[in-house]
């Protein structure tokens, strides 16, 4: 039984104890109803006057009666599977009235399923979150917000009356960070129809846990770096080859410091006379 439905119908008994036996006329409930696909709904009928006859819960739904008073009868509807009208029959005074209780069918979120594009990733790589909630109408006041741990990325909010359920989908683009890597990912789904008649309905995803990597080098840097290397050893091959060269000239025309000391010495002892 949706959460709706029981409160409903826990709102319907402990008015229905209140005023048994009072002499007071018995509470009716909202005309207009939520009530999720497949739940039951507890309806008090309730006459106009304090001695009806005739008073009748119309509906080809199946019904059960709970309870009864002169002035009002409790039932229980079974199976609503679409919007309905339950019609609340009797005559006072010898007058046939009626009221009319208008039922609209909602879908809960029952799922909530979260998916990354990745479940590996590098640092300050963009990855996609997606979330998809199966299945749920209206798309009226159902928000779907995206979790990083406790952080909010993302939410939306729907719109939209369409009575049969869709799949409401939320996909959001975001950078990868070191520190994403000790936290959990998550879906909520949350649908608000307390404005309508209805409840709250709050459903959360399974978490999801993402693997962050530092970047790998790219192939541009790569190259860059070998021919950064190559050059280098291509500046120390010319030095040293430009250094041993000169060292080698030297050697062959006798410009060594020792040998142009002796050399001057003997030139000085040939210049002497005899």
């Amino acid at each position: 039984m949706s959460p709706f439905g029981g409160w409903g119908a826990l709102a319907a008994f402990l008015t229905l104890l209140c005023c048994r036996g009072s002499g007071e006329k018995a509470f009716e409930g909202p005309e207009h109803l939520m009530v999720g696909s497949g739940e039951v709904q507890v309806i008090n009928c309730t006459a106009s006057c304090t001695d009806p006859k005739s008073l009748v819960l119309e509906t080809h739904l199946n019904k059960t009666l709970l309870d009864s008073q002169a002035q009002w009868k409790l039932f229980k509807v079974y199976n609503i599977s679409k919007d309905e009208q339950l019609l609340c029959s009797f005559t006072c005074a010898g007058k046939q009235e009626m009221k009319v209780f208008n039922i609209t069918v909602f879908y809960p979120p029952k799922q909530v399923l979260l998916t990354l594009s990745h479940t590996s990733v590098a640092v300050g790589t963009l990855f996609t979150i997606k979330c998809r909630v199966p299945a749920v109408a209206p798309l009226e006041g159902l928000t779907v917000t995206l979790l990083r741990g406790t952080e909010i990325l993302y939410n939306q909010t729907f719109v939209g009356t369409a009575p049969f359920p869709q799949d409401a989908v939320v996909t959001h683009n975001t950078t990868a960070h070191r520190e994403d890597g000790h936290r959990n990912f998550s879906c909520e789904a949350k649908m608000d129809l307390r404005s309508r008649g209805g409840g709250l309905v709050h459903r959360v995803s399974d978490p999801q846990r993402l693997e962050v990597k530092e970047p790998e080098p790219s192939n541009q840097m790569v190259i860059m770096a070998i021919v950064i290397v190559l050059l280098l050893l291509f500046v120390t091959f010319v030095f040293l080859c430009f250094v041993f060269s000169e060292k080698w000239r030297r050697g062959r025309t006798g410009h060594y410091p020792v040998q142009a000391a002796w050399n001057r010495l003997r030139r000085s002892h040939r210049a002497q006379p005899l």
